[in-house]
């Protein structure tokens, strides 16, 4: 009667198994190693497949909404500059009637020049396309009727050069000082903008008596307001790009130091 306990004789039994059963598992588990890696590699890869399929997906997004309504009206806009020249030089160009039918042409490129970019900045229908069409626009229905005008004897070439060469001028000058900062809009510049639509608009139509004496003034307040605002936009580029230089030596000592 001294032999070992029950117990204590089938205890290493039980208690082995466990043990070899977790040594088996660690095994296992090691070889699951390279699947988990595997998964993990996977789950990279569809991450960055999504990651591109999002980007593909926001540009086809982004393609779609160049056909927004601000660009629309900004085409509506360019549409409307040949239709305008048309009408201008309709039957010689001195026609009452089909004079009247281009200054509305010409009111409703205006118009419209006042709503596309409010709408765009608004409801965020800010494109590329929008950003090159819409100046280009401004200017074709502006040069557009200035040149016609002054083809026709009713407005002098020397207006007309000095203010399409100061719209030129200034649109090459935003181009140039870019990488320093963009020059906004000033107040004068909008002004300037209004007038010279007013103005030009009188003399699209056919206009006489004191109408005529006060389209004369309404063009020469023009004109001023182009060379002021003009030479405002020079010196705003000038100091401009005079800060973007200090603050890029300022940046490179800083890196150097």
């Amino acid at each position: 009667m001294t032999g070992v306990p029950a117990s204590a004789a089938g205890g290493a039994s039980p208690a082995g198994a466990p043990g070899k059963a977790s040594a088996v598992g660690s095994a296992k588990g090691g070889g699951g190693g390279p699947k988990a890696g595997g998964g993990a590699e996977a789950g990279v890869a569809g991450g960055a497949k999504s990651a591109r399929g999002g980007k593909i997906a926001a540009a086809a997004v982004n393609q779609a909404s160049v056909w927004n309504i601000a660009n629309l009206l900004t085409m509506l806009r360019l549409v409307l500059v040949p239709a305008f020249v048309a009408l201008m030089l309709a039957d010689g160009g001195y026609d009452p009637a089909w004079r009247s039918l281009a200054w509305a042409a010409f009111a409703i490129a205006m118009i419209t020049d006042l709503f596309d970019g409010h709408l765009a900045r608004t409801y965020d229908l800010v494109t590329d396309f929008g950003k090159i069409a819409d100046p280009i626009a401004d200017k074709a229905i502006m040069g557009a009727a200035l040149i016609c005008l002054s083809a026709l004897g009713d407005l002098p070439w020397w207006v007309t050069a000095v203010i399409l060469g100061r719209e030129l001028g200034i649109t090459l000058l935003r181009f140039l000082v870019i990488r320093y900062g963009v020059i906004p809009a000033s107040r004068g510049g909008k002004l300037k903008t209004l007038t010279q639509g007013v103005a030009v608009g009188m003399y699209i139509l056919a206009l006489t008596g004191w109408l005529a004496t006060l389209r004369f003034w309404v063009m020469a307040a023009a004109v001023v307001l182009t060379v002021v605002t003009g030479l405002d936009y020079v010196r705003q580029a000038i100091v401009l790009r005079r800060q973007g230089i200090a603050e890029r030596k300022a940046a490179l000592e800083e890196t150097e130091a």
